[in-house]
């Protein structure tokens, strides 16, 4: 068994506006709902500060939901004024034309298993968004994503083409912190978190459902590799409602 030599601490965003309406959201730019910033400070806070965690440096998306989450945990854990840098390519994946609609309604429209196809499997993405979906120009004209190049800003993305973007900030930005010794904690969105998941444990993580809020951490060897599995710092039956209820195209 190899020793632990460094461990990375991941948290999921509370639940959103969005998740609330059970709507695909994507990159739309909503913010937490009032469970959600309760989540963030009853649940995320307090199971890292019953751990006494403590972090040097932060990472998370460059979307509302995710920083709010991150900016209610930093608080609590009297840890604001640590570096935190927002990177693009750990937003949420891009859902295309179906950003904006309710899961019910489209899973009624298209058949369940194919919106859960598009929810889950690897390589299937949704249709794209067009110019005509009514979020469209609030995502393209949003000043937090407008650094981005053109070449790079999705219409619609799958786990796979979301992984060809986090993957590499993972092994470009993250990492290197981690070796240097830093205390490293990760603020981001299910997908993006799960295709993260996905290269680190190298496994099929299909039918894996984060949940919103509880925190998750990681352990590493020497050479980045994972050590154990992953430890969510709840308890079990708390861990597996909370997966269920992601899993649901009823539920959010």
């Amino acid at each position: 068994m190899h020793k632990a030599t460094y461990s990375v601490t991941f948290v999921r965003h509370g639940e959103s506006e969005w998740n609330k309406m059970n709507l695909f959201c994507g990159w739309h730019d909503v913010g937490l709902s009032e469970e959600g910033e309760w989540d963030a400070l009853e649940v995320s806070a307090a199971a890292l500060k019953r751990e006494n965690m403590c972090y040097d440096v932060a990472f998370t998306s460059c979307l509302r939901r995710a920083n709010q989450t991150l900016d209610i945990i930093l608080k609590e854990l009297n840890l604001s004024d640590i570096p935190v840098r927002q990177l693009w390519r750990l937003n949420e994946r891009h859902y295309g034309a179906l950003t904006g609609f309710n899961k019910r309604q489209m899973a009624d429209i298209y058949g369940e298993e194919q919106v859960q196809v598009w929810r889950r499997s690897f390589n299937v993405p949704p249709p794209a968004i067009e110019p005509t979906n009514p979020y469209y120009h609030a995502i393209k004209s949003n000043p937090r994503l407008r650094h981005i190049n053109e070449k790079d800003f999705p219409s619609t993305e799958t786990l796979e083409t979301t992984m060809e973007r986090v993957v590499p900030e993972w092994t470009d930005s993250i990492i290197p912190e981690v070796r240097a010794g830093k205390r490293v904690l990760v603020v981001a969105h299910g997908t993006s978190l799960r295709g993260l998941v996905k290269h680190i444990q190298d496994a099929d993580i299909m039918k894996f459902n984060l949940p919103n809020s509880i925190p998750f951490i990681i352990d590493f060897d020497d050479s980045m590799k994972m050590v154990g599995g992953i430890r969510f710092l709840a308890n079990d039956e708390t861990v597996l409602k909370a997966m269920e209820k992601v899993a649901s195209i009823g539920g959010k």
